[in-house]
């Protein structure tokens, strides 16, 4: 699948918006899978996640392949991938949903961290999840999971169509997390959704400034009442929006 550059400009729109927007979003264009399932900030404070997807797949781990020794080799899928995902992408990994092994630890994120890495996102577990709840990197998971991976999963393949939390991902998708969670942006995809979003993000600041004013909702949300559109137009010249 062709790989699109993400924009500095898209970037930073989507940083502005919420997973729950870009989700109704892909609703609108028949996308139902994208959010990421049963996965969780461990630092909500670091701020939003943005950036384009870098994957590793793990596979069922057997146990003659996965002894401890096997770090001692350079080229290991798991420290390969650290090492060669790049700066401002996410780091996806595919652990098939089981949390009970680490899919990285605290040296590893730190590692991602000090390289420019914009977040990373597992559907397994970390260990040393406090010490990366304490990092300045963005990073989700179902849960902590102490045992080292190799107990449980195999490193196989780097930066390969995979599945995380039970949305596709292809590497150079566009991944945004926030405090509620992880979502996956189609890259053809992404600029339009960015500022739609954005869009969606005024209008619903709107409603919501007017619903604590004690309006109903009846005509404003959705705006059916033929005066809320240009009751809008003037909220957001107001607002600069």
């Amino acid at each position: 699948m062709e790989e699109r550059m993400l924009s500095e400009a898209t970037r930073a729109k989507l940083r502005t918006v919420s997973v729950a927007t870009l989700t109704t979003a892909l609703f609108k264009r028949g996308l139902r899978s994208q959010f990421v399932q049963d996965v969780h900030p461990l630092n909500p404070g670091a701020g939003p996640m943005v950036g384009e997807a870098f994957t590793l797949r793990y596979m069922p781990a057997r146990e003659d392949l996965n002894p401890i020794s096997v770090f001692q080799d350079r080229s290991h899928p798991q420290r390969k991938a650290v090492e060669e995902c790049p700066p401002g992408a996410v780091f996806v990994i595919d652990s098939r949903g089981d949390p009970r092994a680490a899919s990285a630890g605290g040296i590893l994120v730190t590692r991602l961290m000090v390289r420019g890495v914009a977040g990373i996102v597992t559907d397994g577990g970390f260990r040393d999840s406090p010490e990366i709840a304490g990092l300045a990197i963005p990073a989700y998971h179902r849960r902590p999971a102490p045992p080292t991976n190799l107990t449980r999963l195999q490193a196989i393949d780097i930066n390969v169509p995979v599945g995380c939390g039970e949305a596709p991902v292809f590497p150079g998708d566009v991944i945004v997390g926030d405090a509620e969670g992880v979502v996956v942006l189609p890259a053809h995809l992404a600029e339009e959704l960015a500022d739609e979003a954005v869009e969606m993000t005024a209008f619903e600041d709107f409603v919501a400034e007017e619903v604590r004013r004690g309006r109903s909702i009846l005509g404003l949300y959705p705006p059916t009442d033929p005066e809320t559109p240009g009751q809008f137009a003037a909220w957001r010249k107001a607002h600069g929006r």
